[in-house]
């Protein structure tokens, strides 16, 4: 285990009849950020409550920060921080006052409480709002405040539990570049996350779960490999012209297209992506084929998802995870 943040093995976690954990594995590397990535249900949230020593594992071993979360829980939560789904910050108060707030409920005192949230303002960019109240900060603001508050004892491994649940596309990409940030001062990040595009910026490695059992590992690159390379993609301007399409790329592509009638399309998987590109487009058009469009395609973490669970992932804003899982 030597050169992993968190290790876990064969965990288990039961709730009544249902197995929200049945013989999860996980491995993250110090200093990375580690996605967790699973449909609704699948164990993910059940996995960071184990790890943080928010509730207990039934079956299995962990570890985090060098330290068995099962007998030794008090020194595992001198070691971590773990931020959920909503900001925990209180909006009466301002962000300065927040900081020192938590400061000294983590025993700091006084004088190093103050002097705590100073270098977390300066760290997170809110030291021209510190003194703003926390009701008048935007979501972006609010969840690197948020942020800010898990970092008070400067935490080996932070948890983050779907961090940017509900934000714009600006406030994600704040709460984003502090994350890297976090993780080049040495922190270790598990992100557990339904948005891939998050995953696939930010992790350098990625877990799947589904219905409590890691089902893959890997980079991003590495998962998007299975389920194949590099893909041309051909939208036909009418549904007759789908079986000339087909004809031709098989021909170029030496490959059998598969064909999508309700949206129009034909693709076919591609080795050499610009040659195979270029004459397909040049030999459509010699054969006056109209297409709507043309064009390469990579594979996405949102095809890796529905390859190995079968379905697409469900958007944070309009679905929730059960509550035990």
């Amino acid at each position: 285990m030597d050169g992993y943040a968190v290790w876990a093995e064969g965990l288990e976690k039961r709730y009544g009849e249902k197995r929200a954990l049945a013989g999860f594995e996980l491995g993250v590397r110090e200093g990375t950020v580690h996605g967790l990535l699973g449909p609704n249900g699948a164990g993910k949230t059940t996995a960071v409550r184990i790890l943080s020593t928010l509730i207990r594992l039934d079956g299995g071993r962990a570890m985090v920060a060098g330290l068995d979360v099962a007998r030794r829980p008090r020194d595992v939560r001198g070691r971590i921080g773990l931020t959920g789904q909503y900001a925990a910050v209180d909006e009466v108060l301002t962000g300065r006052q927040n900081l020192e707030m938590f400061g000294r409920l983590f025993h700091l005192g006084g004088r190093r409480a103050k002097r705590r949230a100073e270098e977390l303002l300066e760290q997170f960019d809110l030291t021209d709002a510190a003194d703003n109240g926390v009701g008048k900060y935007s979501g972006g603001m609010r969840r690197r405040l948020d942020l800010a508050a898990s970092m008070i004892l400067a935490p080996a491994v932070l948890f983050l539990d779907e961090p940017t649940t509900g934000l714009d596309p600006r406030s994600r990409g704040e709460v984003w570049e502090s994350v890297r940030a976090l993780v080049a001062g040495g922190t270790t990040v598990l992100l557990t996350t339904q948005y891939l595009e998050e995953a696939d910026k930010l992790a350098s490695r990625i877990t799947v779960i589904d219905q409590g059992r890691a089902i893959a590992d890997d980079t991003p690159d590495g998962l998007k490999n299975t389920v194949g390379g590099d893909r041309i993609e051909v939208v036909v301007a009418e549904r007759a012209d789908i079986s000339r399409v087909a004809k031709v790329v098989a021909r170029v592509t030496d490959a059998e297209p598969e064909a999508d009638e309700g949206d129009l399309r034909v693709h076919a998987p591609v080795t050499d992506r610009v040659a195979a590109l270029t004459e397909v487009a040049r030999t459509l058009q010699d054969e006056g084929v109209p297409v709507e469009d043309i064009g390469l395609r990579r594979p996405s973490l949102d095809d890796v998802f529905l390859h190995l669970t079968g379905h697409r992932t469900e958007s944070p804003t309009t679905q929730k995870e059960e509550a035990a899982a």
